[in-house]
């Protein structure tokens, strides 16, 4: 797992203004990478303060050094995928260097004209191309939860505590923050009788969640170590798994998740990397000692010690009528990544357990992120108990499942005594109807 270094220290401060500000998600601590668009060009930028640092633009102004150059040329593609797939040496040295570069005092700031571009003026693209997606099932509290409304007597299968539970997604659908969610059309049946009907769902959901790119893949046939699975990881984003729970509870026996959650899936547009991250370690899921222990391949004693992530999670709503009335955002949910039964690095070893071949730019959701308390619930069946414990928001409304016209909002942050706050920025998703 990545060392403390000079990129982490408190104190250090950046010639660009915004990213000293204390509520920034961007200070010079993050620099987390992206893909922004100015005047028809799509390129690799980082994130610092409110402005962008062009990658491109500080190759050819000459002002990264040479030990990094063949690196940055990665960036000067459309997508993060070929910098994805160098590996985490790579990108850990080309992110030192950046750091250095808008550390205060460094000549770049003469520069600053022909390098930053202010968020505020681009658009944000997909970070990398996606070709394969997997989402996973990792937290104990949504497992249960879920569990009990559908098998009371039986809410967790025997298998959950065993092995990382997951399902191939639809890669095709995952789209950037910002994005519009068309409400999805499926097959509903009410009760246990007559024949299901195909319309809009009634039950629109989100799920709260984090996504984790893979780096540099493994060969097909081969698999990836526990000790070695932090390796093949390049950095997290955030995700929201919107799901159709009516279309759900139809057809998800006996092949689980199909057109329930194949629609669309938004993640945000900057990729926090685990070396910007490495400040935030914290100790894996705390099992009860009736509880089996993860089996060898899915163990180590440093994934025990710092396998989890202090990442704390929050979910915004805005209704189309709050809006109008200039309400702010209401927080539904607040969690933190600790309470994941699985760490990301079990996700990526189990994975590739079987042979299956990861590639640099694939996906895997973490499943929703879920706590002990009903704050920290990380969707709205969780949240209003299946439709039965509404939401209440301003002026009168009320929300069981998503309206046309609900804007939700993601966010995530990291802090710790002793270090600078750090962001994974937003991801947001707004609902219209077809």
């Amino acid at each position: 797992m990545t060392a403390l270094d000079a990129t982490h220290d408190q104190t250090l401060r950046s010639w660009v203004e915004s990213a000293n500000e204390p509520t920034t998600d961007f200070p010079i601590q993050n620099l987390p990478f992206g893909v922004f668009a100015r005047d028809g060009r799509a390129t690799v930028g980082v994130a610092i303060g409110d402005q962008i640092l062009d990658v491109s633009a500080c190759l050819d102004a000459g002002l990264l050094p040479a030990s990094v150059r063949a690196t940055a040329e990665a960036c000067r593609d459309t997508l993060l995928n070929r910098l994805m797939a160098l590996g985490r040496e790579p990108a850990r040295a080309l992110r030192a260097a950046i750091s250095v570069l808008l550390s205060h005092g460094s000549p770049a700031a003469g520069s600053a004209s022909s390098i930053l571009v202010p968020m505020k003026d681009v658009a944000m693209e997909m970070p990398a191309h996606v070709g394969d997606y997997s989402d996973f099932y990792a937290s104990l509290y949504h497992a249960t939860n879920v569990g009990s409304m559908f098998r009371p007597d039986n809410p967790l299968l025997p298998n959950y505590k065993w092995i990382p539970i997951g399902y191939h997604g639809r890669a095709s659908s995952i789209v950037v923050s910002g994005t519009e969610v068309h409400r999805p059309i499926g097959q509903t049946r009410d009760g246990n009788d007559g024949a299901p009907v195909v319309g809009q769902t009634k039950r629109l959901d989100y799920e709260l969640e984090l996504g984790v790119f893979v780096g540099r893949g493994n060969a097909r046939g081969s698999t990836i170590a526990i000790g070695e699975a932090e390796d093949h990881m390049f950095g997290v984003c955030l995700l929201n798994d919107w799901s159709a729970r009516d279309i759900q509870a139809w057809e998800y026996q006996p092949l689980g998740p199909f057109l329930a959650k194949s629609f669309v899936t938004t993640i945000s547009p900057w990729v926090v990397t685990f070396d910007a991250l490495a400040p935030f370690r914290a100790p894996a899921f705390q099992r009860a000692p009736e509880e089996p222990a993860p089996l060898p391949y899915l163990e180590s004693l440093e994934n025990a010690n710092a396998g989890g992530l202090n990442v704390t999670l929050e979910v915004l709503l805005t209704s189309e009528k709050m809006r109008a009335a200039g309400e702010t955002p209401v927080q539904v949910s607040k969690g933190s990544f600790t309470d994941m039964y699985w760490t990301l690095a079990q996700l990526v070893t189990h994975h590739a357990s079987n042979g299956c071949d990861l590639r640099a730019g694939d996906l895997l959701g973490s499943g929703t992120v879920s706590g002990s308390t009903k704050e920290s619930r990380g969707c709205l069946l969780e949240r209003t108990w299946r439709g039965s414990e509404p939401i209440e928001l301003p002026g009168g409304e009320t929300r069981a499942f998503l309206a046309d016209g609900d804007e939700v909002t993601l966010r995530g942050y990291c802090e710790r005594d002793g270090y600078r706050r750090i962001g994974l920025g937003q991801c947001v998703g707004r609902v219209v109807a077809r």
